[in-house]
């Protein structure tokens, strides 16, 4: 892989409002092409969702363990509790906004791909190319799929620890504690879920990404 520092133009060139094409054009010039930044990306969307994955794991237990405090705890484990729902929230927002960039750069290579298989002169090379072209697509389509799948699992979870963590705002007491038990039923089972799908996801994309290296 070459030098990830150079990844990062792309990013501060977003910040600027210049176009993707404009991003990969002025990579390919310093020898960063599509397929690098497209394996950077999903490492990067791997690595997220390992995290959002443990965040919210996090925010369960800190619901969870909530429940078990006594009045004179409750303040303490409240901000707690609060601040884990707090960064589950940023990891949800991280993570859609990989998923949306893998996406992006995919489809572009898959663009290019498509448009140069005319530029052949050997009628093998493009059938054999073309073939390739239609494998990665499957491949990503795949992976694709799942990542979307889990991201899908993300909200329902995130809105059961908002609508605690706002409930608790406002009843923070030993009786109001109490009730939230089978809530904490309920998410745990949604939080297995989401682990499990994130999971799958993970690898399918780590299999996606070493057979990109591979080629």
């Amino acid at each position: 892989m070459k030098n990830l520092a150079i990844l990062f133009l792309a990013i501060t060139l977003s910040a600027c409002g210049v176009a993707q094409k404009a991003q990969y054009s002025a990579l390919e010039k310093v020898g960063v092409h599509k397929r690098d930044i497209l394996v950077d990306r999903i490492e990067k969307t791997t690595e997220t969702q390992e995290e959002t994955k443990e965040q919210f794991k996090s925010a369960y237990e800190e619901l969870a363990e909530l429940i078990k405090v006594d009045d004179k705890g409750l303040e303490k484990k409240y901000k707690k509790m609060a601040k884990a729902v707090e960064k589950s929230e940023e990891k949800a927002e991280e993570l859609e906004q990989r998923i949306q960039s893998v996406d992006s750069v995919a489809n572009a290579l898959f663009d290019e791909w498509q448009e140069e298989l005319s530029q052949y002169q050997s009628t093998s090379l493009r059938k054999t190319s073309e073939a390739n072209l239609l494998t990665t697509k499957k491949r990503y389509a795949k992976i694709h799929r799942t990542m979307t799948e889990s991201h899908a699992k993300v909200e329902p979870v995130l809105k059961v620890l908002q609508d605690n963590t706002l409930y608790l705002k406002h009843n923070l007491n030993a009786r109001a504690v109490t009730s939230l038990s089978n809530e904490v039923i309920v998410i745990e089972d949604k939080v297995k879920n989401l682990i499990q799908q994130m999971e799958a996801s993970i690898n399918e994309s780590k299999t996606f990404v070493s057979a990109m290296q591979n080629k």
